[in-house]
């Protein structure tokens, strides 16, 4: 297993933790210098964020202020055990201004292998977790944000009834210890918006237009209310805001819960112990749903995943029809 990052708020115990053979990641619930105003949003009530959450997402973001590879006034974090859908559980925390602020967030949907092995995850709660390549899950840990991405999707017909452009904004994250591969993965954020049904729309003028003059035109779908492919997903006007906060002024993200978080979860209840008593920390209504999280490393997913392409081999790309009409 790679090493976790330690961070500052968190020495002091570190010896305890390991002495004690328990995971590095619980001596981040301990008490810090959060200030008065912040911590009138700690707690696990809507639109609140957990204290672990808020301990190692600070402590992250203090730790890479002091080594100067961020001087963004603000930084991130999210909680992957609460629920999804509606329920907020992105935070964008800018102690300058003193602002505090949770928003809806997609997790990875994960797959079925039917007959295989199955580790997808439902709308509601995240149960499966992964740093394995086109497991298409979340990794918890510590990310610094990076370049963004702006990627011309089509024409889809807008509200007004008039044809809109979609250019969808990625942000690349780069992490550290089990998300050490979220470049690789192609892990970031974006909306969650995306065009079906697409199909080709003879538009010459048009500055996208192929050698022949086609455009790709579809029907906008918001997916903000469900799952992603493992990136961090928010809803379209969530995202005009949070990602231009980014742009050229790197920051942290903290996701949680790291697979250490995990296991010990799953570990507390398959010995019948509540995580909570246990000094763990789990969104109790989502873990009454999925009865018991799982971390699939990567290094035992992987090859499941090598083999099942290989016997599954992708159908040859299918060209994208003409517009009907067109």
């Amino acid at each position: 297993m790679q090493p976790r990052l330690l961070l500052p708020s968190v020495v002091s115990l570190s010896i305890i933790i390991a002495l004690s053979g328990l995971p590095r990641s619980f001596a981040a619930g301990q008490p810090s210098d959060v200030p008065a105003w912040l911590r009138a949003h700690v707690g696990e009530g809507e639109g609140q964020i957990a204290q672990v959450v808020l301990q190692r997402a600070r402590a992250l973001y203090l730790q890479k202020v002091s080594e100067g590879a961020v001087k963004n006034p603000c930084y991130f974090a999210m909680d992957a055990t609460r629920p999804g859908g509606l329920g907020r559980r992105f935070y964008v925390i800018c102690e300058t201004d003193q602002t505090f602020r949770a928003v809806p967030a997609g997790h990875g949907n994960g797959r079925d292998l039917k007959g295989i092995v199955n580790f997808a995850n439902g709308i509601r709660c995240a149960k499966n977790f992964s740093n394995a390549m086109d497991s298409k899950l979340t990794t918890g840990g510590a990310y610094v944000t990076s370049e963004e991405i702006a990627s011309f999707k089509g024409y889809y017909r807008g509200s007004a009834g008039k044809d809109a452009v979609l250019i969808r904004s990625f942000v690349q994250f780069d992490g550290e210890g089990d998300a050490a591969n979220a470049r690789q993965r192609a892990i970031g954020g974006h909306p969650a918006v995306l065009l079906r049904g697409v199909c080709l729309r003879k538009d010459p003028d048009s500055p996208y237009a192929n050698h022949d003059g086609y455009v790709p035109f579809g029907k906008l779908v918001d997916y903000s209310g469900g799952r992603s492919n493992g990136c961090t997903s928010w809803s379209a006007s969530d995202a005009g805001q949070i990602i231009p906060m980014m742009k050229d002024k790197p920051t942290t993200l903290y996701i949680y819960p790291e697979s250490n978080d995990i296991d010990a979860v799953a570990l507390a209840v398959k010995a019948g112990r509540s995580s909570s008593r246990a000094g763990l920390y789990w969104n109790a209504s989502c873990l009454k749903e999925i009865g018991s999280p799982k971390f699939w490393p990567k290094e035992t997913l992987e090859p499941i995943l090598v083999q099942y392409r290989k016997d599954h081999p992708a159908p040859p790309p299918r060209p994208t029809p003409i517009c009907k009409g067109q």
